[in-house]
């Protein structure tokens, strides 16, 4: 049965895909040898971006390989992603219909985003697209809440979440449980850094998580400056101040399973 998109993850892109395509962390470096060394990723490989968003991860994925097809159900989302990417191709699809060819693919990658859909019929999916012995790579930007100003940031948004999906959770690893579609080879982390001003790389930042995103402005905008005050407590900097973010980058790499080996 056909699956649609999580509804705050829908509405809350749909109204904040400009402010996400303009305030979300890049990735590390590390990325890239991660995407080469451990996904085997060249420039012949065929690679699937799903739920590629606005195309943040996707400039990773071009610097080894021309052959990317981005997947991403929302429209606002879509826009935002063929400015960055005019080049490539979008299929607006939902992760457990694809409508591209069997075994056709080398890798499938998703970038902040397998926690909206981490069901066994996406594996499903993407074990049909991939070829035999293709990766499957899931990687999230996780905000370094061991310190102390990130924690104060991460409890004043946490009462907002009301039961919407989120990395830290780790409730998407339970799609894995007992399936045989794929299988963990390993699991890497890397440190990166968001610099910017405080009003891009926190306030705007924060105010492009989805949940927030549906907020009515008023509420958004009382939100913004409780999230100058914390910075001003902890690190004495207003707005327009130069900041580091920092980041823990996550990255699972899974194999995809023959049928006959599970």
């Amino acid at each position: 049965m056909r699956r649609t998109i999580h509804p705050t993850a829908e509405h809350g892109f749909r109204l904040g895909a400009e402010r996400y395509a303009q305030s979300r962390p890049n990735y590390p470096e590390d990325i890239v040898f991660w995407l080469r060394n451990t996904l085997n990723l060249s420039e012949q490989k065929q690679v699937i971006d799903l739920a590629s968003g606005t195309g943040k991860f996707t400039q990773y994925l071009k610097r080894i390989t021309p052959h990317v097809t981005a997947i991403e159900p929302v429209e606002e989302m879509q826009a935002q992603f063929l400015k960055a990417h005019p080049e490539l191709e979008v299929v607006s699809a939902f992760s457990d219909h694809v409508p591209l060819n069997t075994q056709a693919f080398d890798a499938v990658l998703s970038a902040q985003a397998f926690h909206w859909f981490a069901h066994e019929y996406t594996l499903k999916e993407m074990h049909r697209l991939l070829k035999p012995q293709g990766h499957l790579g899931l990687v999230w930007n996780d905000r370094d809440t061991s310190i102390e100003w990130v924690h104060a940031l991460a409890e004043l948004l946490k009462p907002f979440e009301q039961g919407t999906p989120r990395f830290y959770h780790q409730s998407w690893k339970k799609a894995f449980q007992k399936q045989p579609y794929f299988k963990l080879e390993s699991e890497q982390h890397f440190c990166y850094v968001h610099t910017g001003t405080v009003e891009q790389v926190v306030s705007q930042r924060l105010l492009s998580t989805s949940f927030i995103a549906l907020l009515p402005k008023p509420q958004q905008q009382a939100l913004k400056q409780r999230f100058e005050r914390i910075i001003f407590k902890y690190l004495g900097k207003h707005p327009q101040d130069i900041i580091e973010f920092p980041y823990i980058t996550y990255a699972f790499h899974f194999q995809r399973l023959d049928h006959e080996s599970t």
